[in-house]
C-alpha cells in the first residue's frame, strides 16, 4: 500500500513548473506565425459569417449581391470608358518651331481623312493659333499655352472668346489630358478656325 504524501503548495508548485519546462509541451505549443494564421482565418470567418447574416438568404444571397456589384462595375466601365492614367499638365501649343498656318491646316485635313482624330484636332488648333500669329492678332512667343493664345486672340476677337476658349480645353484635353478625339470636335474646331481667318480684331488699347 502506497502511503500518501503531503506535498506542500510551494513544493506542487516547483512541481508543476518543473514538468512544464520539458521540452515535449513546448515543442506541442504552436508558433507565432501559426498563430497569426489562426487569428486571421478567425478574422476572415467572422466578417464572412457577419456578411452572410446581413444579406438576405444567407451566404446564397451574398454571392448573389457580389455578382450583381461586379455586373454594376463592368456596366461603369464600359459606360464611361478605361481610367486616363498619367495625363499630363497643359504645355506649350508648338512642341517645336511653328511651321506656316497652311501646312498645319492640310496636316489637319489628312490626318481627318485617314480617320486619326486626335492628330487633326492637335494640327487644326495649332493652325488657328499660327494664323492669328500670322496675321499680328497675336505676337510669335515661343511657350504659349492654348490657353494663353485663347485669352490673348479673345480679348482682340470677343465675339468669339468663348468658342476659343472652349477650343483651348479640347487641345489639352487630346494633346495632354489622353482624352480621344470625336468627329464633331473636329468639325467644330474647324468652323471656329474658319470663321477666325474672316474675322477683324479689334484695335487693342495702348
Amino acid at each position: 500500500m502506497t502511503v500518501p504524501v503531503d506535498i506542500g503548495r510551494d513544493e506542487a508548485r516547483e512541481a508543476a513548473r518543473a514538468e512544464l519546462a520539458d521540452p515535449a509541451y513546448a515543442a506541442a505549443q504552436p508558433g507565432p506565425l501559426e498563430e497569426a494564421f489562426r487569428w486571421l482565418g478567425r478574422q476572415v470567418t467572422g466578417l464572412f459569417q457577419a456578411l452572410s447574416d446581413i444579406a438576405p438568404g444567407g451566404i446564397a444571397g451574398l454571392v448573389v449581391l457580389a455578382l450583381l456589384i461586379l455586373v454594376l462595375v463592368i456596366a461603369i466601365r464600359l459606360r464611361v470608358g478605361p481610367i486616363r492614367r498619367g495625363a499630363r499638365a497643359p504645355g506649350p501649343v508648338f512642341a517645336a518651331g511653328p511651321r506656316p498656318a497652311a501646312e498645319y491646316r492640310a496636316a489637319a485635313e489628312r490626318a481627318f481623312a485617314a480617320g486619326r482624330l486626335d492628330e487633326a484636332v492637335r494640327a487644326r488648333f495649332r493652325a488657328l493659333v499660327r494664323g492669328f500669329e500670322e496675321r499680328g492678332v497675336l505676337d510669335e512667343r515661343s511657350g504659349r499655352t492654348a490657353d494663353e493664345a485663347a485669352s490673348a486672340a479673345g480679348a482682340r476677337l470677343p465675339e468669339l472668346a468663348e468658342q476659343l476658349r472652349a477650343a483651348a480645353v479640347g487641345f489639352d484635353d487630346v494633346h495632354y489630358g489622353g482624352r480621344s478625339a470625336t468627329e464633331q470636335a473636329y468639325r467644330t474646331l474647324t468652323a471656329l478656325e474658319e470663321r477666325a481667318r474672316a474675322s477683324r480684331p479689334v484695335v487693342s488699347a495702348r
